[in-house]
């Protein structure tokens, strides 16, 4: 890890999609003013689970995966962060230690706000906090379809899901296919989904027999979105 030059929040790329979209130019060059960007190469920890929360993370560039380990030291992926997606922020407003542990998996920079300025925003501009809730709203909906799907669907149904899930977040469309613009490792796909490795690396291998992906080196390809809907089951 270490120190970068710092963006302005006011020029940064993926303000729009960050919970400080809603503030003043003004307050916007405060939190610049008052913020520190550190670049974190892949397999960096940026926080551990068990640690007590000092401040608010902020993604500029670059993904990262929350992650919690068992007693049985199993990791199992929360979520993945991408670019205007804040970390530490539940633990932080419930002044609780982190639950869980944030590892870097692509090449990010991240921004740091100390937490008394966090809250100091916060009571000058409450627009913050009302999008601190519908982040968290929305990520609390996507924990509790998670866990259905986790009890309803088997294994094929769920890496189909998280294929799509991908694809929303991550897709760029190119010559009629969708490409996935995250890479994750075949153990990773498998903690998030809830299986073993060789599951996964076995139905990967059917749905490119069936036509819904492709893979060139470590990018993979969604060739048939329709079809892999029907995988997914959807609607059962």
């Amino acid at each position: 890890m270490h120190k970068t030059n710092i963006i302005a929040c006011q020029n940064c790329l993926n303000k729009q999609n960050s919970v400080f979209c809603g503030l003043k130019d003004l307050s916007l060059e405060n939190v610049s003013h008052n913020k520190i960007m550190n670049n974190y190469q892949k397999g960096h920890t940026i926080f551990f689970q068990g640690n007590p929360p000092f401040g608010l993370f902020c993604i500029n560039s670059g993904k990262v995966k929350i992650s919690k380990i068992g007693n049985d030291g199993k990791e199992s992926i929360v979520r993945i962060a991408g670019p205007g997606d804040i970390l530490g922020h539940r633990s932080l407003f419930s002044k609780e230690n982190y639950t869980a542990t944030a590892t870097v998996i692509e090449d990010a920079a991240v921004c740091f706000v100390d937490k008394k300025f966090i809250f100091q925003v916060i009571n000058d501009e409450p627009s913050l906090a009302i999008n601190v809730i519908e982040k968290l709203s929305k990520e609390m909906g996507a924990a509790e379809s998670r866990s259905a799907s986790m009890f309803q669907k088997n294994v094929s149904e769920r890496l189909a899901e998280l294929f799509l899930t991908l694809k929303k977040a991550y897709g760029v469309q190119e010559e009629g296919r969708w490409r996935l613009n995250i890479k994750l490792t075949r153990e990773e796909i498998a903690s998030i989904i809830g299986t073993a490795n060789e599951t996964v690396i076995r139905f990967i291998t059917d749905f490119k027999n069936e036509g819904l992906l492709a893979q060139e080196g470590k990018t993979i390809y969604i060739l048939n979105v329709k079809k892999l809907e029907e995988f997914a089951n959807l609607n059962g």
